[in-house]
């Protein structure tokens, strides 16, 4: 199968870009020309020449590269079902009801402003972006909170509740004013009708609204996973990604992006030790790449946490993909329509003011 890819990458030359997510297994990864966050894969592929752009990575990711992507530049994705179960918590008329459901409550149009975390559908960015909102990484998720309230009093974030309630900690937004909209649930209440799950005076009197979303990955990590690896390795820092709980962010030594995690355990001294709460094949690479230096690390919850649908991008799949391309066949091309793409990219231009 290597020597599949490798014939294929040849033949393609410089037509053709490979991104590579943190998350990715190690047989598809070593293929890539470059390797990062989603956003910033996204832009790397924007800034080359490239022709075909394939992403291994999940749908959003893919949906993201084509936003950015240039004129004439097309996006591959080798597995089509390889989605995201938090991208998939928020759909577009869920958010839709959520927002009428804010507006008739008593929230002013122009006092609530969405959020939405870079892991969403582009229809969820296109949401944001033509309503005044933005884009936010979980690397500059507060700059993102403090651009919208400067703007308005409210915020509804979508579709990450711990990364939005760690953000608003973070910035000293006491709990009681952060709510958790939940979309499959509906109540009735003596002070009217309102959905998911909140009464209208919660809702007006919340500072941010929470979509009721997780990463299954990052949702695993437990308060008792760093208390054990405490016990079990004393003086080993704790380092968790900003989608895990409350409760275990608050335990931990640090918590930052994937870029972020990856610099502290490169910037640490020799002989550091470091528990991590992130993705298991990051982890791994992590162990792997540092351990000629003298660095410990290993994952925060022993038994792994595998990112199950990064994992359906197989060899087979990129070989697939490669080869028809070879044959002058685009398959499993991801394409954002047009008006979706302009909103998107509104609210990606927008976080670009934060960013820095």
């Amino acid at each position: 199968m290597d020597e599949r890819i490798a014939a294929a990458r040849r033949a393609l030359g410089k037509t053709t870009i490979l991104l590579g997510h943190h998350y990715q297994r190690d047989e598809v990864i070593r293929f890539a020309d470059f390797t990062g966050d989603s956003y910033k894969l996204s832009k790397a592929a924007a800034e080359t020449d490239a022709n075909y752009i394939l992403f291994c990575g999940v749908h959003f990711m893919a949906e993201s590269a084509d936003v950015l992507a240039r004129e004439g530049q097309q996006v591959i994705l080798p597995d089509l079902n390889a989605g995201c179960s938090m991208a998939d918590m928020a759909e577009i008329g869920q958010v839709e009801e959520c927002w009428d459901t804010l507006l008739d409550s008593g929230i002013a149009e122009g006092e609530i402003l969405p959020i939405t975390y870079m892991n969403s559908s582009a229809a969820i960015k296109a949401f944001c972006g033509e309503r005044g909102g933005l884009v936010c990484t979980s690397s500059n998720a507060q700059k993102a909170f403090e651009w919208a309230f400067a703007r308005a009093k409210k915020i509804l974030f979508l579709p990450d509740q711990h990364l939005g309630r760690n953000t608003g900690h973070a910035m000293g937004i006491p709990l009681s004013e952060m709510v958790v909209y939940d979309p499959w649930h509906s109540l009735v209440s003596i002070g009217g009708s309102a959905g998911g799950g909140i009464t209208p005076e919660r809702l007006r009197s919340a500072k941010v609204v929470l979509w009721k979303g997780h990463c299954s990955v990052h949702q695993r990590f437990l308060p008792e996973h760093v208390d054990k690896v405490r016990a079990r390795y004393p003086g080993i820092q704790v380092i968790v990604h900003p989608e895990c709980r409350l409760e275990v962010c608050e335990k931990a030594d640090a918590l930052g992006s994937t870029e972020r995690l990856i610099r502290i355990v490169k910037d640490a001294p020799e002989g550091s030790s470091f528990a991590i709460g992130t993705e298991i094949h990051l982890v791994n690479r992590l162990a792997k790449e540092f351990a000629p230096l003298g660095k410990k690390v290993i994952t925060l919850d022993d038994t792994g946490c595998l990112c199950t649908t990064m994992y359906r991008i197989s060899p087979q799949h990129l070989a697939w993909a490669l080869e028809n391309l070879v044959e002058g066949r685009v398959v499993n091309r991801i394409q954002v329509k047009d008006d979706v793409k302009y909103w998107a990219r509104v609210a990606l231009d927008r976080m670009l003011e934060i960013r820095g």
